[in-house]
């Protein structure tokens, strides 16, 4: 019978993990901070930044695409889909000049982890471990499994989250959140998880490792 080949761990740089997970969030606020006028929050001004704040961040999530492959070896499956939806949602919001799009994307891709994760989940299969690409040392498959359920039900409560946000807050609002509020909680979330996953046999090695390159939009 053939051997199985171990999934390969990706590259320790936690640095360039996080900058590639990130960085185009920091630089959609950044340009949309700089861009927007001090008094004018919903006139033509205001959807002047949201299309250059936009643009910018389809940019930064391309060359965080390319750092992934460049810097780490690989792209994950997880980080093609969001540039994708990045790309697609901001293209809309640029053409038609409504930023309803490029805010309902993290939803959109909330929803879409989430069931497909519960899914696997229901049929036995740690879908988290193939978009992520990752191999956590000693995690068993019970482990994954549990992770792959608890991230999927994290990932609609987000989904949920970012719906009542954007609903509520203005968009240089809304923007904030991600980096004072989903980010956080994503980050919360992952420490939560540490005592399940080190029952389950993940190696103290890796335990920064899952802190570090926790899921994200």
């Amino acid at each position: 019978m053939a051997e199985t080949t171990p999934t390969p761990k990706k590259p320790k740089s936690s640095w360039i993990n996080l900058l590639v997970d990130y960085g185009p969030l920091l630089v959609f606020l950044a340009v949309y901070k700089i861009a927007s006028p001090a008094h004018d929050t919903s006139g033509v001004g205001a959807i002047v930044a949201v299309i250059k704040s936009t643009g910018a961040f389809m940019i930064a999530a391309i060359v965080a695409l390319v750092v992934s492959k460049w810097r780490l070896g690989s792209v994950s499956r997880m980080l093609w889909l969001s540039t994708a939806l990045i790309v697609g949602f901001g293209s809309l919001t640029i053409l038609l000049r409504d930023p309803f799009y490029v805010q309902v994307k993290p939803t959109a891709l909330y929803v879409f982890f989430g069931v497909v994760l519960l899914v696997g989940w229901m049929r036995g299969k740690a879908f988290l471990q193939w978009l992520l690409e990752a191999a956590f040392e000693g995690l068993n498959k019970e482990g994954w499994l549990k992770l792959s359920r608890n991230w999927g039900v994290f990932f609609l409560f987000l989904a949920v989250l970012n719906e009542v946000l954007r609903h509520y807050l203005s968009f240089g609002d809304w923007l904030a959140t991600k980096i004072w509020v989903f980010m956080p909680l994503s980050f919360l979330f992952t420490f939560t998880q540490l005592p399940m996953l080190l029952k389950h046999g993940l190696s103290v090695s890796d335990e920064d490792e899952v802190v570090k390159n926790p899921p994200t939009e």
